[in-house]
Order: C-alpha cells, then structure tokens, then sequence
C-alpha cells in the first residue's frame, strides 16, 4: 500500500480506509514541514502552519479534484497558510488535530523517525558545509533549490506553486546553483565536495 498513489490512498481513505490516510499525511509532513521552514525559519511556526496545512486538507480532502495534482494542490494550502500567518500572525493549537476521542491524529505522523541531535552532529563535513551554504542563498534562489532536490518538485510545479513563469524558475535555479557553488568553495575549513 506505501507504494499507491496519492489519488489511490485518497480513493481508499474515502471507502473507509483510515490507514490510506495516514500513509499520504506520512507521505507529506516531513517535505511540507521543509517547504514551510524555508518561508518562516522558525521551527515551531513552521510545525503550527504544518498542522494547519494537514488539518485543512483533512477537511478538504473530498474536494480534491481528481484530474489535478495532489501534491500541487496541498503545497498550494500549505504556502496560502503560510501567507495567512504573516497577516494574522497567530499560530494554531496542537490539540485542534485531537479526534472525538481526545486522541492526536498527527502525533504519529510527526514522531521524528530521523537520527537524534547526537547523530546528526556526526554528519559529514561536507554536508554541514552543502547546509550552510544554502542558508546564505537569498530566499528565491534557497527556496527553488529545495523544492527541486529536497521536495522532489519539477520546474512546472515550482512555477505553479510560486506563481512565476516557468522559464524565471529555470533561471534562478541555474543561478542558485552557481550562487550555491561559490559559497561552498568561499567556506573556510572546507574540505573538497563533490558536485
């Protein structure tokens, strides 16, 4: 089932199958919690918005429309949550994702399955660097690099989400990569990477 798609897992979620939806919310959480993060730079609003995103597509779910791309759509909710948080400024409870029962459909989901702090510092020097040097890129250039090699996102969906021609996407992503180059070898310390 991990391997259905997400029109399939929507499908089965919508016939009963609670476990479809949490393997699409499993699916996306980390990729949109990225996706957000580069907007905010702020862990907890980018979780709070993250929580928003998913608890707006649980209510939306059965408007999705079957001849469009799910993940554009819920990277469309995700960034208008985004720009709804700088104009209101407030960010949501946790406990608006608990069901009738009090349980929190989302604490699974989020659990960080990744490596702890301890391990992450033993990451190589290299990737350390490649981080670093993407923190320096101006947010149009970082932002693009992201969705591209982190989120998966081809330049027409980059296009479609940010709302830029396809064309401009193409050029700050090759800009973003010469800016990102030059940053990596301009590090002190740096040892060779591997491009």
């Amino acid at each position: 089932m991990e391997q259905s798609s997400d029109q399939q897992l929507i499908t089965n979620y919508l016939k009963g199958d609670e476990r479809s939806l949490n393997l699409l919310i499993g699916r996306y959480t980390k990729p949109m919690y990225g996706f957000v993060f580069s907007y905010v730079k702020n862990k907890e609003i980018a979780e709070d918005i993250t929580q928003e995103t998913f608890l707006k597509v649980f209510r939306n779910i059965r408007k999705v429309d079957k001849n469009k791309n799910f993940k554009s759509w819920i990277y469309t909710i995700a960034k208008n949550t985004t720009l709804d948080f700088f104009k209101k400024k407030k960010s949501l409870s946790f406990s608006l994702f608990e069901d009738a029962t009090g349980k929190n459909v989302l604490v699974e989901v989020l659990a960080d399955k990744a490596k702890q702090p301890h391990e992450l510092s033993e990451m190589s020097e290299s990737s350390s660097l490649f981080l670093g040097a993407i923190k320096t890129l101006s947010a149009k250039y970082r932002q693009i690099l992201v969705m591209y090699y982190y989120e998966y996102f081809n330049f027409r969906e980059i296009a479609e989400q940010l709302g830029e021609p396809i064309n401009t996407i193409k050029s700050r992503h090759r800009r973003g990569l010469v800016l990102l180059k030059k940053a990596v070898v301009a590090a002190p310390n740096r040892r060779p990477y591997p491009y």
